[in-house]
């Protein structure tokens, strides 16, 4: 896919009927946030919030991200939001290679046009088609990984959280991570 304006990129989305998953969809959750975002969250796909309000995290796991955020200071509207699948998988299970593949190339463009400086993972499905197919999220999260100088940054899914309490303390870490690294490269780039 040819790298295309953000409008374009979008419209193509909402009638994508590339895999099995847009025939249960109600919404096609394209994206939300700054379009000039530094940060980057990408989540796995929509739950059933999502697909009913069309926009990605605005359920449990999106109310605890935005805790979490606002824990070390930033804002929904600083940051950009999307998910490796644009459409709901049944049940809420994970999406599946031929599903994930189908839609990367719409988050690549995202990616390409947005511009993030960091890309956080938000649990091993992103981390997965991101970062590594073969990497565990309990054994990479919070590492910085620099590629092409955009930092990848893996952390526990919010829904992982909501089912597994433990995780929060490590969570917290990584996002404080995050926003470290991001003041760094802002005063980096005010420096030059």
């Amino acid at each position: 896919m040819a790298l295309k304006n953000l409008k374009d990129l979008y419209n193509e989305c909402m009638n994508c009927i590339k895999c099995p998953l847009h025939k249960g969809r109600n919404s096609v959750v394209f994206g939300d946030g700054n379009l000039r975002a530094d940060i980057m969250f990408v989540g796995e796909g929509p739950g059933k919030d999502e697909d009913l309000q069309g926009k990605p995290f605005v359920g449990r796991a999106g109310q605890l991200l935005d805790r979490l955020m606002a824990e070390v200071g930033l804002k929904r509207e600083e940051v950009y939001i999307a998910n490796i699948v644009k459409c709901r998988p049944p049940g809420n299970r994970v999406p599946t290679d031929e599903e994930a593949e189908a839609c990367l190339p719409y988050l690549r463009n995202q990616v390409a046009i947005i511009a993030p400086r960091i890309i956080v993972c938000l649990g091993a499905t992103a981390m997965k088609y991101i970062i590594d197919r073969k990497a565990r999220i309990t054994q990479i999260r919070g590492n910085l990984i620099e590629r092409k100088g955009v930092y990848l940054i893996p952390t526990f899914h919010p829904a992982a959280i909501l089912r597994d309490a433990s995780k929060i303390d490590l969570t917290r870490q990584d996002f404080k991570k995050i926003v470290e690294l991001y003041y760094k490269l802002k005063r980096e780039e005010k420096a030059i």
